[in-house]
């Protein structure tokens, strides 16, 4: 049984723009390694932080929105967890309401992006 998934990492400041998206595509490679689908991706820049998180006061947002089995999470959240460029991540299971209203928010994203 898949679940629909969405996940926030963000990454330390330092990075280069290369360097963080290395650290995305290794990210959706462990997902695709493990079989998951990958709905969507958006990567929401360099952004303020809403506190300081080990003296660092920015970060590279990513979301990561994906259908997998509940035991790809765990590897992924471990590869958070050893990836010292991850300085904070959230994972979370989507009900249908939330799954429903996602699909409306990348629909308004890309008539926006067309120009509609």
């Amino acid at each position: 049984m898949l679940n629909h998934y969405e996940t926030v990492f963000i990454l330390t400041p330092v990075l280069s723009d290369v360097q963080m998206k290395e650290a995305v595509e290794r990210f959706k490679g462990i997902l695709l390694d493990e079989n998951a689908t990958i709905v969507n991706e958006e990567c929401w820049g360099l952004r303020k932080l809403a506190y300081p998180i080990d003296k660092k006061s920015t970060g590279f947002y990513c979301l990561i929105e994906f259908d997998a089995e509940p035991t790809t999470v765990a590897k992924l959240e471990l590869q958070f967890r050893r990836d010292e460029k991850v300085i904070r991540f959230l994972t979370t299971k989507l009900d249908k309401y939330a799954a429903e209203y996602a699909a409306k928010r990348r629909n308004v994203k890309s008539k926006e992006a067309k120009g509609e």
